[in-house]
């Protein structure tokens, strides 16, 4: 593959653009591909490019911050270089300026684009004192995303941003960590002297000194006793920080090593910045064992989980910046017991599984296949009680399942409505039972696999709380797979965060047990209505995938895998999945499980059976569907009732799950062979 990079900034000012971008290019080499930046020209470079080749164009720059240049190069200009490359794709990293021009000469030569969203560039406008400029630079923001072939967003509250500007081919894509160099292991006691002769607790921040991280805030805790404020970093700001905070130690630009062992030396992290896409720093805080206080906005929202690694303090409360500042200072248990916990939290999130990520990204832009795979088996915390041997850094190994007794747990989307595929009239088969089937026929031992599906439809994340998980550990499951949430999320006055934390109490018991758990994180179709919750769904799922981190639990992340909910995947009554929707999602799960062959069985599945013939039979009318549909669920909603009033679980008991003989294959395995303990009605 040969891809052109094209970044605002570039070396050699290290910032977080230049260090994701190096990052790519090193992973890109590793690969095989062949690379090319195109990039502001700023200085000479001593950094390695891992075998890329550089177009620098001149610059000129910004005069109230020189470390960021700007370029003039022409779209012509830009076609030409891509053309010589002979491009596949185009990344642009964190675009505006040059990335625009970048968008257009793609487009001129029919290139896909990836557009890498890192800046928010309207808020640094308004922490420079043109607000005025806010509205025209988020006009272009949007424009230039729209344009984009896919936009890769770094966190839950950057997709909201740019949703809000009407950018749809959103994908996320987090930020890796280098968790061998950032490590509690580079904690340096002489270092931590020669800062702290007194033996102060060290609270420390990193990063630009600039407007746009409200770096100034540092004042509400400077003079806390018994506290050393540090801050490392360099920009335009360091002079009037410096007056503002005399007691602090200014340790300038470090990078590498020696930041990694200053960051490990800190007893506390604190990061004001309410502008953060992602906060890369924060991540690297976490990676080397230190809690961290950071503003309960904009990227830390997805790193920091509060109580655990750290504390969310209100956007611009400084009076609650010290609380939490205090709180961890003044108890050395709590501040140890956050620290491992940060360190476990992002386990997993190595550079190289981003990179695969990433060019699984580049795939999806060129057409090649139609999603980048991003299903997520977590690592075990440090701190966390002995489980199972289940998925460490990586899905259970293809060779064999080794589960034997899988419990289901869920709403109707589990129980499996409206998936009728060779279903007697009024039962349903569903993703968990294909799932189960799947376990089964894919063994190689002789011992059975036992299924129980314990969902009922309507049921809210307090039923799984209180009766399925703990049904599901006095099964004695091995296996339990958690898909629920989305009927208390369209509630009125629902609280994403209190769910997910009311959920991942729950987990985490079921995973003291040495249970094995599969979450799978909430969604529902894509159309204007749903609007209105997505960014309920959005706080929620980010805290499940918190959630599989800190508790080893396997993820199948729906919203990384858009063609799952595609609208061809949705039954006639707009609200569960047809067969082809449960094909999906078994098929999805599996490959998270390391079903062996689960990517090949799937499109065995789907080549004998037709997407088409199944929205056939799963559309109808909007007259139709409001009678069907809506109208009975307007009714039991003006009763008090819900659909699921009445009903026990779908299958109660482990039972095992019948193979055929023949095991002809996934086209024509069977339904798991018991009959519900309370059959379901038909769907209303």
């Amino acid at each position: 593959m040969k891809v052109v990079l094209l970044a605002e900034s570039f070396l050699p000012h290290m910032n977080g653009v230049t260090h994701s971008l190096l990052q790519a290019l090193r992973h890109l080499e590793r690969r095989g591909h062949d690379a090319l930046v195109i990039a502001p020209r700023s200085g000479p470079i001593d950094h390695s490019l891992y075998g890329a080749r550089a177009v620098l164009l001149p610059s000129m720059p910004l005069p109230s911050y020189p470390d960021v240049r700007v370029t003039l190069a022409s779209a012509q200009r830009l076609a030409s270089v891509m053309r010589e490359h002979d491009a596949d794709v185009v990344h642009l990293a964190s675009p505006f300026v040059l990335g625009w021009r970048g968008v257009l000469a793609a487009e001129s030569l029919g290139i896909p684009t990836v557009a890498v969203y890192q800046t928010d560039i309207p808020s640094y406008a308004e922490r420079y004192g043109v607000p005025g400029a806010a509205p025209a630079l988020t006009r272009h923001l949007g424009r230039l995303h729209r344009r984009a072939t896919l936009t890769l967003a770094p966190s839950t509250s950057a997709v909201e941003r740019l949703e809000s500007v009407g950018v749809e081919r959103i994908r996320l894509w987090r930020r890796g960590v280098d968790t061998e160099r950032f490590s509690p292991a580079r904690r340096d006691e002489a270092w931590r002297r020669e800062i702290a002769p007194g033996g102060e607790i060290l609270v420390g921040y990193v990063g630009r000194l600039a407007p746009e991280k409200q770096v100034e805030d540092l004042r509400a805790i400077a003079e806390l006793p018994g506290v050393k404020l540090v801050v490392i970093g360099e920009g335009p700001a360091r002079p009037a920080l410096e007056r503002m905070l005399p007691t602090a130690a200014f340790m300038g630009f470090l990078g590498g090593d020696e930041l990694a062992r200053a960051m490990a030396s800190l007893d506390v992290f604190v990061h004001p910045g309410e502008s953060e896409t992602f906060c890369q720093t924060v991540q690297e805080a976490l990676a080397s064992g230190v809690p961290v206080v950071a503003t309960g906005r904009g990227g830390p929202l997805d790193l920091v989980q509060n109580s655990a690694t750290g504390w969310l303090y209100r956007p611009g409360d400084l009076d609650d910046l010290r609380d939490r500042v205090r709180d961890l200072t003044g108890d050395d248990a709590k501040r140890r017991a956050f620290g491992e916990q940060a360190r476990a939290s992002v386990a997993g999130r190595g550079w190289d599984r981003l990179g695969d990520e990433l060019i699984g990204h580049y795939e999806e832009a060129m057409g090649r296949r139609p999603a980048p795979v991003a299903e997520v088996a977590a690592p075990t915390p440090v701190a966390a009680p002995a489980p199972s041997p289940s998925a460490a850094s990586a899905p259970p190994s293809p060779a064999a399942p080794r589960w034997t007794r899988y419990v289901a747990v869920g709403d109707s989307l589990t129980e499996g409505l409206c998936d009728e595929s060779r279903m007697p009239a009024g039962q349903y088969r569903g993703w968990a039972d294909r799932l189960a089937m799947l376990l089964a026929v894919t063994r190689t031992t002789a011992e059975p696999v036992a299924y129980a599906n314990l969902a009922v439809r309507s049921r809210r994340v307090r039923d799984a709380v209180e009766v399925q998980l703990p049904r599901a550990a006095a099964l004695d499951a091995d296996l339990v797979s958690v898909l629920i949430g989305a009927n208390d999320l369209v509630g009125r006055r629902a609280d994403p965060h209190a769910l997910a934390t009311e959920l991942g109490d729950a987990v985490t018991r079921l995973r003291m047990t040495g249970c094995d758990v599969l979450l799978v994180t909430a969604f529902m179709p894509r159309r204007p209505a749903a609007r209105l919750f997505a960014r309920r769904f959005r706080i929620f799922n980010a805290r499940l995938r918190q959630l599989a981190e800190a508790t080893g639990s396997m993820l199948l992340d729906v919203d990384a895998r858009p063609e799952l909910a595609d609208d061809d995947r949705w039954a006639e009554d707009r609200v569960h999945l047809n067969a082809s929707g449960h094909r999906g999602i078994a098929y999805a799960a599996a490959r998270v499980l390391g079903v062996p062959d689960a990517r090949e069985l799937g499109a065995l599945e789907l080549a004998v059976h037709d997407p088409a013939e199944d929205r056939g039979r799963t559309v109808v009318g909007d007259v139709e569907w409001i009678r069907r549909h809506a109208v009975p669920w307007m009714r039991r909603r003006l009763q008090g009732r819900t659909a699921g009033d009445g009903l026990g679980p779908k299958r109660a008991e482990l039972l095992p799950v019948i193979v055929p003989a023949s095991n002809p294959g996934p086209a024509a395995l069977p339904p798991t062979n018991a009959a519900p303990a309370a059959r379901p009605a038909p769907v209303e």
